[in-house]
């Protein structure tokens, strides 16, 4: 069966999208990794599908490029807004939810380099705290590592160890490595399920804004970021280790479509 696809980005974290409204589209875990194979497939760190949700403007279900099911991606969920607001199944303000809970959307601007989206992230605390890092989960497990220099990481080798470490067993979880200095945050991190770093992590750079927030007293309830692939603002309200109103701002674009065998 041949099908749509779509090919978005958020800062460099692509998606592979397909609009599953009609639910017909059920793509096994081998073929949703041979799609985001870079070498014989499309190429992309997932693949998500736009589904109906009685009382939502739709439902996220996203898969990494494993090609199995996971937890909240903060870049997709912004793709997907934008998706779905191109399709006209959402307005600029869309409320969704995916498998960590509801979400809120708002694209904030559209231009001709593809839109500017700010999404509503769970509410979350800091979760624990060790001699290395700390852990947090922001719809995904993720480990934020401070360290003097990201450029010195070598990211696969040591995220792939933390990923696997037997403190988050069984799942694993995300890496981040975070570099703080007068112009903000500067953030590499490796993806469980990617297996690899990414040019950006939605949910890693919001869980690295939320951990430097919880250490700095002195934060006025945002933070620049910047990933390898570009630059995101964190917004938040924050009570000690405790964070509500979490907003992850950043560009969401389309890149092409094409058609697939399913």
């Amino acid at each position: 069966m041949g099908i749509e696809f779509f090919k978005y980005h958020g800062n460099g974290n692509d998606f592979i999208i397909l609009d599953n409204r009609d639910n017909q589209v059920i793509p096994g875990n081998s073929r949703i990794a041979s799609l985001c194979d870079r070498h014989f497939g499309i190429g992309a760190d997932g693949l998500m599908l736009l589904e109906k949700k009685d009382g939502y403007d739709f439902s996220l279900r996203y898969y990494n490029s494993d090609g199995f099911e996971s937890t909240m991606c903060g870049n997709g969920g912004r793709c997907m807004a934008a998706f779905a607001y191109s399709l006209g199944t959402a307005g600029k303000k869309t409320r969704f939810i995916a498998i960590d809970g509801p979400h809120e959307a708002e694209i904030l601007s559209v231009d001709s380099r593809g839109s500017m989206v700010r999404l509503k992230m769970k509410d979350t605390s800091v979760g624990g705290q060790f001699p290395d890092g700390y852990f947090i989960d922001t719809g995904s497990p993720h480990f934020v590592k401070f360290v003097p220099s990201v450029d010195a990481v070598d990211v696969p080798a040591e995220g792939r160890a933390l990923r696997n470490d037997s403190r988050f067993a069984p799942g694993g979880c995300n890496v981040n490595f975070v570099e703080s200095s007068s112009a903000g945050l500067t953030v590499r991190t490796y993806e469980r399920g990617v297996e690899n770093e990414t040019l950006s992590c939605g949910t890693g750079v919001t869980a690295s804004a939320l951990i430097t927030a919880s250490l700095d007293k002195n934060n006025e309830g945002f933070y620049r970021i910047n990933a390898r692939g570009g630059q995101f603002t964190v917004r938040f309200l924050q009570s000690g280790r405790q964070f509500t109103e979490v907003y992850l701002e950043g560009p969401a674009v389309f890149v092409y479509k094409g058609e697939i065998i399913i």
